[in-house]
C-alpha cells in the first residue's frame, strides 16, 4: 500500500512538474515575439542565457552539484548544442516570420519527432497504430506550412520552427538519458552551459544592442531567463525523470500552442487563418491519437 501511494505520488508530482513547464514555456512564444522588436534573435539568446547560467551557477555552488563523468561529456554537449542552442536559434529566427500562436503549433510537433528518437536511441515499445497519430501530424504540419506561404514562396520561418521542433525533441531524449544519473538540476545547468558558449559568437551585438534596451525590454528578458529557460529546464528535466514514459509527460507540450495563442491574441493582437488554425488542431489531433495509442 505504501509504495503504491509512493509511486502514485511520484506520478502526480511528474505531471505537475510538466504542467509548471507548459505553463513558461508557453509564455516564451509571445515574449520572444515581443523582443524581436527591438532586438536580434541572436541578442535576445544570449542575454537571456548568459543571465540563466550566472543563476545557476550560483545555485550549483550553493547545492554543490558533482561535475559530469568525461564519459558524459558529449550528452551534455548534444543536450547544450541542439536543445539549447540550435533550438533557441531555429526558434527565435523563425519566430520573425511567423506570428507566436502558429510558431507554437509548429514547434509543439516536437512529440512526435521524440517519439521516433526515442524508439531508436531508448529502445521505448511503440506501437503500430501509433504512426497514424504519427502520419496525422505530420499532415496537419504541411497545412500549417503551406497556409504561411506568400504566392509560391514558402515562409522560412516554418522550417526553421520544425528545426526548432526537431532540436527538442534531441532535448527529450539527452535529458531523459542524463537524469538516469544526473539531478535535474545538474543536467539543466550543465545543458544550459554548453548551450550558453554556443551563443557566444551573438556577444558583440547584444552587447551593440544594450544601449537601445527600455525597462521593459531588460524585464522581458530577465523573465526569459528565470521561468521559460532555468526554471522550466529543471522542471521539465524533474517530469522526464520521473515519467515511466517520455510520451506520458511529453502530452502535455500539446497545451502551449492553445495557451500562448491566448497571450498572443490579448497582448499583442495577434490574428492567423483558419488554415492554420486547421492544421494546428490536426497536429494536436495526431499527437493525442498517438499517445492514446501508445499506452
Amino acid at each position: 500500500m505504501g509504495k503504491g501511494r509512493f509511486q502514485a505520488s511520484k506520478k502526480t508530482l511528474s505531471f505537475l512538474a510538466a504542467m509548471a513547464t507548459v505553463l513558461m514555456w508557453s509564455s516564451a512564444f509571445p515574449v520572444t515575439r515581443y523582443l524581436l522588436q527591438y532586438h536580434s534573435p541572436g541578442a535576445i539568446m544570449v542575454l537571456r542565457f548568459i543571465t540563466a547560467s550566472v543563476i545557476l551557477i550560483c545555485i550549483g555552488i550553493i547545492k554543490k552539484i558533482k561535475i559530469p563523468e568525461v564519459k558524459d561529456l558529449p550528452l551534455f554537449i548534444a543536450l547544450g548544442v541542439f536543445g539549447v542552442f540550435l533550438y533557441n536559434f531555429f526558434f527565435n529566427t523563425g519566430t520573425i516570420y511567423v506570428v507566436a500562436g502558429i510558431s507554437s503549433f509548429i514547434v509543439s510537433s516536437s512529440p512526435v519527432f521524440t517519439l521516433i528518437l526515442a524508439r531508436l536511441f531508448l529502445k521505448e515499445i511503440v506501437k503500430s497504430s501509433v504512426w497514424v497519430g504519427v502520419g496525422l501530424s505530420f499532415g496537419g504540419l504541411m497545412l500549417v506550412m503551406f497556409s504561411q506561404t506568400d504566392g509560391f514562396a514558402l515562409n522560412i520561418g516554418t522550417l526553421f520552427l520544425i528545426g526548432a521542433a526537431i532540436s527538442a525533441s534531441i532535448l527529450n531524449i539527452t535529458q531523459r538519458l542524463l537524469v538516469k544519473k544526473y539531478t535535474a538540476l545538474e543536467a539543466t545547468t550543465y545543458g544550459i552551459l554548453f548551450g550558453t558558449l554556443c551563443m557566444l559568437i551573438y556577444l558583440p551585438d547584444a552587447i551593440h544592442e544594450l544601449s537601445e534596451a527600455t525597462l521593459f525590454t531588460s524585464i522581458a528578458i530577465i523573465q526569459m531567463a528565470v521561468f521559460p529557460a532555468v526554471l522550466a529546464y529543471i522542471s521539465w528535466a524533474y517530469a522526464l525523470s520521473t515519467a515511466e514514459k517520455t510520451t506520458h509527460v511529453t502530452v502535455f507540450l500539446y497545451l502551449i500552442p492553445f495557451l500562448s495563442s491566448l497571450i498572443g491574441f490579448f497582448w499583442l493582437g495577434e490574428t492567423f487563418s483558419l488554415w492554420s488554425l486547421f492544421g494546428g488542431i490536426v497536429i494536436i489531433a495526431g499527437m493525442v491519437l498517438t499517445n492514446v495509442f501508445g499506452k
